[in-house]
């Protein structure tokens, strides 16, 4: 006998009042129309200093080609050599095991507390009382030693929050200046492309002069080189742009930091440095034993939630610790628009060598039907 089994399937149960319309299409997600840069997004005075601007550009010039622009590259170089600089200089790791050692000197000290501390005080009087307080003073000398240059990072991560400031700022100056030169560069190119180069290709062919021709074919390799550089300025615009969210992610750690600094500090510490105050008071209460089963009680309390607290601060700072200053999928972004920007460039110079060398055979070619021409005249 054959056992016949039923396949169950994960499907999800599905209600319809139409049993025979056309299943509908599955929604896709909406195309990302691309960003153009354009005048919109300036002041009437940029807009003002990008005409003006235009209008002193010579593409003619190889030298101001080659240096168009550089100025504004060469901030961008500088300032990301600068924030790379304050990532280097700092160490939150280094931080963070400081902070575990903090949470471990604690925890040590209550564990012992906890075991022989306050309820042994009682059974053996005034020594068990010297051994504590000379274990707390132990204890509170590393505590203290660990907790001042905690202070000291502390305050250098408030000085780093306040410049990443100061650099989200100027990175934004930045990236409107790289803007300005590349609109200023395609109103230039555009009306050299539109204007100058149309007359200086009608005149050649007009006049049949190599001479004419060579100028008209010089400005059309000016005007590729000049549209060349514009997009190196665009590829550096998007490298501003994309700084601008790395930087707030840097001072986003550093922020988390700093206050997990101030917490442990102005909490932990305090909180721990209480139970000797309490020791003290339940051996000066030791014979009355209502109080004793009191503080008894309130001491336990305090440690188990102090060791709650010491638990939550090491899971925490151990996960910020290990948290990269900068998300995979924002490099796995930034990796695939460089690329698709390289394969983009490599198109435009295989259309560019292209057109040329058809331009190359066509000026031949005219210049032979003249030559033809000018001989068939004179016959």
């Amino acid at each position: 006998m054959t056992d016949h089994k039923i396949e169950l399937t994960t499907e999800a149960p599905a209600l319809t009042l139409d049993p025979f319309a056309e299943p509908q299409a599955e929604e896709k997600n909406p195309e990302i129309t691309p960003v153009q840069l354009d005048e919109s997004s300036l002041t009437e005075p940029e807009r003002k200093a990008v005409n003006d601007f235009a209008e002193k550009i010579d593409i003619a010039n190889s030298t101001m080609i080659l240096q168009y622009g550089a100025s504004a590259q060469k901030k961008l170089s500088d300032f990301s050599e600068s924030a790379l600089s304050s990532v280097r200089t700092k160490d939150l790791g280094e931080v963070g095991d400081m902070i575990t050692g903090l949470v471990g000197e604690l925890k040590g000290f209550n564990a012992d507390d906890e075991e022989k501390g306050v309820l042994g005080l009682f059974k053996k009087g005034a020594n068990k009382l010297a051994t504590l307080k000379a274990r707390y003073d132990k204890a509170e000398v590393n505590v203290n030693k660990i907790s001042t240059v905690l202070e000291g990072h502390q305050m250098q991560l408030l000085k780093d929050i306040a410049m990443l400031d100061q650099m989200y700022e100027k990175n934004l100056i930045n990236f409107k200046e790289i803007s300005m030169y590349i609109l200023a560069g395609k109103k230039k190119l555009q009306q050299v492309r539109a204007t100058v180069l149309p007359g200086l290709v009608e005149k050649a062919k007009q006049s049949g002069q190599p001479e004419d021709s060579q100028k008209a074919n010089d400005m059309a390799a000016f005007c590729d080189r000049f549209e060349k550089k514009l997009h190196d300025l665009e590829l550096t615009r998007m490298i501003s742009l994309q700084m601008a969210p790395q930087i707030r992610l840097v001072q986003n750690n550093d922020t988390l930091m700093a206050e997990k600094i101030q917490s442990t500090i102005n909490n932990t510490i305090p909180l721990w440095k209480s139970q000797m105050v309490l020791a003290m008071g339940v051996e000066h209460s030791a014979q009355a034993l209502k109080a004793q089963r009191e503080v008894t009680e309130m001491t336990n309390e305090l440690l188990r939630k102090n060791a709650e607290k010491l638990k939550m601060a090491t899971i925490e700072t151990a996960r910020e610790s290990e948290r990269g200053i900068v998300d995979i999928e924002t490099l796995q972004h930034t990796n695939r628009m460089l690329i698709e920007s390289l394969d983009e460039v490599v198109k435009i110079q295989d259309e560019g060598r292209a057109k040329r060398r058809a331009a190359e055979t066509e000026l031949g070619r005219i210049e032979g039907e003249l030559k033809q021409k000018l001989l068939d005249i004179r016959q």
